[in-house]
């Protein structure tokens, strides 16, 4: 990284290093560009949002939702890459579940604080 000399200098000297540093470094910016695109779907929201609470199969999520299973599938298999969800096999059923993840537990918090509700204990 070379040091880029900006147009107006405010001062900021140091500081404005890190934040070129990280500005620098694309591929953090593509991770989170990823999950939010996860959750740019309002079928994904909710299906993220349920299994921030349970972990259910996909008959059961999908008749939570009123949707098919296939259509349920759909939307399990990106959240699932992305890292937001985790899932175990049980004989033919695949249960599903919120990651334990840093990136999870922020997500799962944001949606509850937009949305104004409190989590069922």
């Amino acid at each position: 990284m070379s040091k880029k000399e900006l147009p107006h200098n405010h001062g900021e000297g140091k500081s404005r290093i890190e934040l070129q540093k990280q500005l620098d470094n694309i591929s953090d910016f593509q991770l989170v560009t990823e999950v939010f695109r996860q959750l740019g779907d309002t079928t994904r929201v909710r299906i993220f949002w349920l299994l921030c609470h349970c972990e259910e199969c996909v008959i059961n999520i999908a008749a939570m939702l009123d949707m098919s299973s296939p259509a349920v599938s759909h939307h399990l298999r990106p959240l699932r890459s992305s890292g937001l969800l985790v899932s175990r096999r049980e004989g033919k059923e695949v249960y599903y579940r919120a990651a334990d993840t840093p990136q999870s537990l922020l997500l799962h918090q944001m949606i509850e604080q937009v949305m104004e509700i409190a989590c069922p204990k």
